[in-house]
């Protein structure tokens, strides 16, 4: 009984979010929705015919097999996302930091902003990592994830960057309104993986803001290289996926270097990433949204301590990303923080866990205090 009604509440929600869907069709598809398929697909065949060993026949693809679900497993999504419930929200409200920056960007330190966003300082210099500071991560303003803490703080509150990186096209890492905020109050360039500048051009960015990279390529500004690494997940804004790369990020300077995860599963490549482009000295790794329904794209906690001894060796902080602010999976909204200090616990790795919003100081990071518990 409980189940009939649960799906009858779902195929309402989802009755409303198509018919609002269809109307916002009638004037043209949401402009959230980025680049029109054909463009992305000759995107990808250019990018194959460059030379790209991760591109053919109009997409892009994993080293390693990429399976988004596990074979069977889109019904026992939908019946997770029914039978889902409270699973997921914290149990109050998440504490929120809105520390003011040093005028001068540190050698080394770290602002979380919940989920992966992350601004990065490198020797003096600042990278905004995974952006988004909308309410809602979906094409729909009235659809999809919604935030579980608000922003600690405005976007116009941020300090100017060298340079924003993305990950991969998926809602809750490339924002449309959070990409223009920062195209009209700043003149930082855009590093992106392969494909993206499609998104961003139909966005208003500037051709000269832009600047596509794939795994292994490097882009040089100020102090700083920028290399988009290997991740393995997967893209795509509408039905049509990985019609654009996705990525990892090196931010190296000339004394401290960072490898940013984004989101992405396990993957062995972790320790040929870390002995080609380390040492480093910090890693932001993902945690969260993680299930067996989708085991080679998402990382566990357990996982992410792995790729961090196989990206640094365990010698450097690990501090964990892509968990807090959207619920995304079917764990406890602690859980992954739980798991992780856990399992960096039991492998002698540091870790630093900062409420959204907190700066900190990476050379001299403060204790992974226990904040979530309350919440």
């Amino acid at each position: 009984m409980q189940l009939r009604f649960l799906a009858r509440s779902a195929a309402v929600t989802l009755a409303a979010a198509l018919a609002t869907g269809l109307a916002r069709a009638a004037v043209g598809p949401p402009a959230a929705l980025g680049a029109p398929a054909p463009r992305l697909r000759a995107t990808a065949d250019r990018a194959a015919a460059a030379g790209s060993r991760h591109a053919s026949g109009g997409r892009f693809h994993n080293t390693l097999p990429d399976e988004i679900v596990t074979q069977g497993a889109p019904l026992a999504v939908l019946r997770a996302i029914l039978l889902r419930g409270p699973v997921g929200r914290p149990g109050g409200r998440v504490p929120l930091v809105a520390d003011p920056l040093p005028q001068q960007a540190a050698p080394l330190a770290l602002t979380w902003y919940g989920h992966s966003s992350v601004l990065l300082e490198v020797d003096g210099h600042r990278v905004l990592a995974d952006p988004v500071w909308s309410e809602r991560v979906s094409p729909l303003p009235a659809v999809g994830p919604r935030r579980l803490h608000p922003v600690p703080v405005p976007i116009a509150a941020l300090p100017p960057v060298d340079a924003v990186v993305i990950s991969h096209d998926h809602y809750d890492h490339l924002d449309l309104p959070t990409v223009r905020a920062l195209v009209r109050g700043g003149t930082a360039p855009f590093v992106v993986p392969l494909g993206l500048g499609s998104h961003l051009r139909r966005w208003g960015v500037p051709d000269d803001r832009i600047v596509e990279l794939d795994w292994d390529e490097s882009f040089p500004i100020g102090g700083l290289t920028l290399t988009c690494t290997e991740a393995r997940h997967f893209s795509g804004r509408g039905l049509r996926r990985n019609t654009t790369l996705w990525s990892s990020w090196v931010v190296a300077g000339v004394r401290h270097r960072v490898f940013f995860g984004g989101d992405t599963g396990y993957t062995p490549a972790f320790a040929d990433l870390g002995a080609a482009y380390g040492p480093f000295d910090l890693t932001a790794l993902p945690i969260g949204a993680y299930s067996d329904l989708w085991p080679l794209i998402h990382m566990t906690p357990e996982e992410a301590v792995t790729a961090h001894r196989d990206l640094t060796g365990g010698t450097a902080l690990l501090v964990p990303i892509h968990w807090a602010t959207f619920n995304l999976g079917f764990h406890s909204w602690a859980e992954p923080v739980q798991r992780l200090h856990a399992a960096a616990a039991a492998e002698g790795i540091r870790i630093a866990v900062p409420r959204p919003g907190e700066w900190f100081d990476a050379t001299t990071p403060p204790p992974a205090a226990d904040w979530w518990t309350a919440v």
